[in-house]
């Protein structure tokens, strides 16, 4: 029995994003956020999660969220939001972000199988110094709160609080947030038959072109 938690915004123009602004128009970089939002639904749809929740920062859920319990994150930091998802858990609980849309079910399959004997928390490090993916046997927020987010270091910061509370931690692949261009074509080139993939290419080579000089 493992829940699933995906942690997204409303995809709205100045509100997610905005690194990707220029060369993307910011109602670009949110058509860009929604694909990649899209994209990971539908890489998660067929894992046996028993529950489903949306932690949503916004008023309108997107409709591929039917099914989710879409639950408001409370307010201040990333660390605290995180950390008070993962508090309204009694079971195992898997988070992952919208930001890595070349996510797949086979990655994540292990964590809703029956977790082995030795595992306490299941950790995914991003190509930035962060992180995509927390899992975690017995939820406790106390093991998010104060990490320092956004930074370089904020992973190994995770990583360090996690092995420091004793738990045994078994690592995921390493995967890449998109949080500028050079990303953004990175995870298309992974996941080419994605919405994701689609609509970067749909805003033209020029772009592109721009983006790489």
């Amino acid at each position: 029995m493992t829940t699933l938690i995906l942690l997204a915004k409303e995809c709205l123009p100045g509100k997610v994003k905005t690194r990707l602004h220029p060369p993307l128009s910011l109602e670009q970089a949110a058509e860009l956020a929604a694909a990649s939002l899209d994209d990971t639904f539908t890489a998660v749809r067929s894992l046996p999660a028993t529950r489903r929740v949306l932690a949503f920062d916004g008023h309108r859920a997107p409709a591929a969220s039917a099914g989710y319990d879409v639950v408001p994150q409370v307010a201040g930091g990333l660390d605290a939001r995180i950390g008070a998802i993962f508090d309204g858990c009694t079971e195992p609980a898997v988070l992952i972000g919208m930001d890595t849309p070349q996510v797949s079910a086979r990655v994540l399959a292990p964590l809703f199988a029956d977790w082995p004997a030795d595992v306490d928390a299941w950790f995914g490090p991003a190509a930035d110094g962060g992180f995509w993916a927390l899992a975690l046997r017995n939820p406790d927020g106390d093991l998010v709160r104060g990490v320092p987010m956004s930074r370089a270091d904020t992973g190994a910061r995770q990583l360090d609080r996690l092995r420091g509370a004793g738990l045994r931690v078994r690592m995921l692949p390493t995967l890449t947030d998109v949080d500028h261009i050079e990303d953004a074509y990175t995870v298309a080139a992974l996941e080419p038959h994605g919405r994701f993939a689609a609509t970067l290419a749909g805003f033209g080579v020029a772009q592109l072109s721009e983006a790489l000089r």
